[in-house]
């Protein structure tokens, strides 16, 4: 009697000992079988992201040979293996942006910033085409968060320097642009903002002084059309027209779709009274943009035809800048 009920409990023992190592080998499978699953989608996840680093990296190799479409085409392709790849995000904005399409451009480069973990870079650059739309508090809150994280990068400082111009504060975008300077002396925007502050001053001396670190060689073929520009300005303020029309017609060989340093042509002609010449440089001007023209006043002071200018002083809204 004792032998059987001792058989019996031993027995009820060995079965829920068998019952739970079933479970818990059941439990054991079930998480293998996930940490596998996991494993296995993570390799998945692994290969199309590799993928699109890959095209990724295609990409930007094609844009920096200026070969946009093709760069577009692959951006596009990356995005379409994975749509997390900062790189494809940000290659295909400046793609866009390129070709015009800027609002597009800007969602995607956000698309970049969120992906990337706010690389400041990219927050700079996304300020930046803020900036070039209007969105000036956008632009501007963008720099600062920028700054937070990395204040070593000019191109930044640069940033919140227009920003700070743009809002009306000069003197705190001379500090910016300075700052980007010490960090990166050859920046030549820098450098042009810098010389856009001195001409809004009337300082053409420290205007003239830093053209010159642009252009320390002299080779006119590699420095902008604005250089040209505001050293023709300058030099007319300093009532030296002869050299300030050789600047203008630099900046025309330079850039001959802008219609600006034909204005200022027609000004010098008008002030050295050849109203002949300064009506044929009007004509081109309106070739090229009438629009600048019409706003700028110097349309009204054609005489019907365009090829003569009325005896009219020069008009009150064209200024020397």
């Amino acid at each position: 009697m004792l032998r059987d009920s001792a058989n019996s409990r031993f027995s009820a023992f060995h079965h829920r000992n068998e019952t739970g190592s079933a479970a818990i080998g059941l439990f054991v499978c079930a998480m293998l079988l996930s940490v596998g699953c996991r494993a296995i989608s993570r390799i998945g996840e692994s290969r199309q992201s590799l993928a699109a680093r890959k095209l990724s990296r295609q990409g930007m190799q094609a844009m920096h040979h200026g070969q946009w479409n093709s760069a577009e085409k692959l951006f596009s392709d990356a995005l379409a293996v994975s749509d997390d790849d900062d790189r494809a995000h940000r290659g295909l904005s400046e793609t866009l942006w390129k070709r015009g399409e800027r609002e597009l451009a800007i969602e995607h480069m956000e698309q970049a910033v969120q992906r990337s973990a706010g690389d400041p870079r990219l927050v700079g650059r996304l300020g930046e085409m803020y900036l070039d739309v209007g969105r000036l508090e956008e632009a501007s809150r963008q720099s600062q968060i920028a700054l937070e994280t990395e204040r070593n990068t000019a191109e930044i400082w640069a940033l919140r320097g227009d920003c700070l111009r743009e809002s009306g504060d000069p003197e705190g975008a001379m500090a910016a642009y300075h700052r980007a300077l010490a960090l990166q002396p050859d920046y030549t925007a820098a450098k042009l903002q810098v010389a856009e502050l001195y001409l809004a001053n009337d300082q053409y001396d420290r205007l003239l002084a830093t053209l010159d670190q642009i252009d320390p060689s002299g080779d006119d073929a590699v420095v902008p059309t604005r250089v040209h520009m505001l050293r023709g300005i300058a030099m007319r303020n300093l009532g030296r027209n002869e050299l300030a029309a050789k600047h203008f017609a630099k900046a025309i060989q330079s850039d001959p779709t802008r219609a600006e340093p034909h204005l200022q042509v027609a000004a010098i002609e008008l002030e050295n009274n050849r109203p002949a010449a300064a009506s044929e440089a009007i004509a081109r001007a309106i070739e090229l943009d009438r629009a600048l023209v019409e706003s700028s006043g110097w349309s009204a002071y054609l005489l019907p035809g365009g090829t003569r200018l009325a005896t009219e002083p020069e008009p009150q809204n064209a200024t020397r800048r």
